[in-house]
Formats: structure tokens, sequence, C-alpha cells
């Protein structure tokens, strides 16, 4: 499959990257609007930059756009009425209604749209993931310092986006409330956030992200009625912790 890559950022080089790396593509170039920073890349990769991004498009069978934020809604829509299916840097729009308009328009194409939403991915998560059953409270933190990259949108798009992907995986059920307060710090967007979802089943999931924090931290805990489980996304470890089964009554001043 033709695939061509739109952005050659920070997050485009790794794409660009990867691709190149991946034998059912054929990378057939990119395109990015600062001219330096395309010929820096076309002499690092080795790859042909295109002088516009309908050029791109029309030498391609998919797209993967690594814009920022902000444009992605305008090159999803010219891509898809292009006929090409998109793979899109998370989060997939930077509104509901951008989001919405995407996917109803690659159902009208008949054409595959996919997210980056790479922490499904994670192989920590994958490790653990059979366990979580019916989980009952879910804590998920997920710091960052401060880079200015990230800041054309809320925290809640930059990093808490990773969190609210994974948990509605494993939570089987409809999202019953949400509460959520956040600050601006740095940026003219929310650099932190707190936000409380409540699901129909009774879960109770606790989300807080920060792009200001001074380390990096990326964890949920899950608990549910027979184990605890831990995920550290960042140094891909995880834990199960789980009770053994008693019989009889227990004893509350048993000390073992």
């Amino acid at each position: 499959m033709k695939i061509g890559v739109l952005g050659a950022g920070h997050l485009g080089k790794i794409h660009i990257k990867l691709l190149k790396e991946i034998e059912e593509f054929d990378l057939v170039g990119f395109f990015d609007p600062d001219e330096d920073l395309a010929a820096q890349v076309q002499d690092q990769f080795g790859i042909k930059k295109f002088e516009s991004r309908e050029s791109l498009i029309k030498e391609i069978d998919a797209l993967d756009i690594v814009t920022p934020t902000l444009s992605h809604l305008d090159c999803a829509i010219e891509g898809l009425n292009s006929g090409k299916h998109l793979f899109i840097e998370k989060p997939i729009s930077d509104t509901l209604e951008g989001a919405k308009e995407i996917c109803d328009l690659s159902d009208e194409k008949n054409l595959k749209v996919q997210i980056g939403h790479v922490e499904r991915f994670n192989p920590a998560f994958i490790a653990v993931k059979e366990s979580i059953g019916d989980p009952m409270f879910i804590e998920s933190h997920r710091l960052a310092q401060f880079n200015p990259r990230g800041t054309d949108v809320s925290v809640v798009l930059d990093l808490m986006i990773h969190d609210i992907d994974v948990i509605l995986s494993i939570v089987k059920s409809p999202v019953k409330d949400i509460k959520a307060n956040g600050v601006s710090v740095l940026s003219e967007t929310p650099d932190i956030c707190n936000a409380r979802v409540e699901f129909e089943n009774g879960c109770v999931a606790n989300f807080t992200a920060s792009r200001i924090s001074m380390k990096n931290m990326r964890k949920s805990r899950i608990f549910q009625s027979n184990a605890y489980i831990s995920v550290d996304f960042l140094e891909k470890k995880s834990e199960i912790v789980q009770m053994k089964e008693f019989i009889g009554e227990a004893d509350p001043y048993a000390m073992t």
C-alpha cells in the first residue's frame, strides 16, 4: 500500500522512520509547509518531499496525518474526499463535531480511519488486559514536563486522551456522569485537569493529567472484586495482586 505522511515535525519524523521499516507499506513521501524542515527530513530519511498536500495525496492509497491537532479536520476531509484511507495521530480532532464529521464521511466513502491511540498496544497493558474483568474503581495519572509542542489543545486532548481511550476499552458500560476541572498555567488552554467519570454499572474512574510536572508519570491502577492491577505505561511494567480464597469466617484480629 502506498502511503504518504503529512507533517514532518517531532512525531512526523517518528512516523516516517517506522513506516520505512514496515514491509507492507511503500512510503511514497511526505509534505510539510516548512521548507527548511522538509529539506532536512528529505536528506535525513532519503524520501521525497512533495511541494503541496494535494500533490502528495494524488500519489498514495493511504494518508498518515501528523499535523497540529487544529488542522486534523481539514486534512482528514481532503484525504477522504480524495478516496484515501487515513491514519490520524491522536486526537482525531479538536472538537466533537469535527470527530463526528470525519467518522460520518469515512462511513459514506467506505474508507478506513485509524487513530494513534498507542497505549492500547503498550506491552504492560496487553500483559494484564485479559485479567481485567469488572473494574470497580480506577485511578489514572499522566504527568509530563512542559513542552510547548502540544499546547494548541488542552491537556485533556494532549495527554489524558490516552487514558480515556484505555479505560473506555475495558469498562463495558455507558458513561453516566462526568465532573472535571482544569486550569491554564503556562499556555492558553488547560495545562492541568482532573476528571471523575461515573459509569452506569457503578464503576468510577478518576483521571489526572498535567503537562507542567517536574517528572514524567503514566500509571493506572485498577481495582476489581478479585484483584488490584497496576500498569506503568512509561516503564512498561504491570502488576497483579490477587486475594487468596478464604474458607470459613475471617478473624479480624488475626495477624496473618
